[in-house]
């Protein structure tokens, strides 16, 4: 995890309705440390080195969600980030540096299932994550999305083939991987020849 020593990892909800702060904290607050903040200024404030996953909404007064987003990435603190809003996904999404795209109205089952994929994904290594991270805007694309609007979409087909690129960098990883295993395996297991 990006946080720091504590034992709960940390959330920071970012909403400018503090009543889905609230419910957010609510549904959370037994398993991790919830912050919460509604507006983007207070929520940069808030996030530090201890902050492992942000659900940001993306319409809010002042800086937006989108505009948070980016001050996130080119700061210093790098927390998974699940953009959880009622403003339908379009091929914007495409260019933005967030892990997962969740539209509202959402209930604690599913708001705790994407805070543990989120924190899943710190155990894999950075090409995992971007892979996650496009296959969620892909599969976010076509559930809003028509076929013959994907089909006319540059930022969708850039997306699928980006996609290509990486499950073929994750498949050459994961053979040079076996490979490794299997040689590991051929040095520290006796075979018949070397039995004398």
């Amino acid at each position: 995890m990006s946080g720091g020593s504590e034992e709960r990892p940390t959330v920071l909800v970012v909403d400018d309705e503090p009543r889905v702060c609230q419910a957010f904290e609510l549904w959370l607050a037994e398993t991790y440390r919830v912050v919460t903040a509604t507006d983007g200024e207070t929520a940069l404030e808030r996030l530090d080195g201890r902050v492992d996953v942000v659900l940001l909404d993306r319409h809010m007064p002042g800086p937006s969600g989108d505009e948070v987003l980016d001050r996130i990435r080119e700061g210093d603190h790098d927390p998974r980030v699940a953009m959880v809003t009622a403003v339908d996904p379009d091929f914007d999404i495409v260019e933005m540096p967030f892990d997962h795209y969740v539209s509202k109205p959402v209930d604690g089952e599913a708001l705790e299932g994407v805070v543990e994929r989120l924190l899943e994904l710190d155990h894999y290594d950075g090409s995992l994550s971007d892979l996650y991270a496009v296959t969620e805007k892909i599969a976010t694309l076509e559930a809003e999305k028509t076929a013959p609007e994907l089909e006319g979409s540059e930022e969708y087909a850039a997306l699928v083939e980006r996609r290509e690129r990486l499950e073929a960098a994750v498949d050459d990883r994961r053979a040079a991987v076996d490979d490794v295993d299997r040689l590991f395996e051929m040095v520290t297991e006796p075979n018949g020849a070397d039995e004398r």
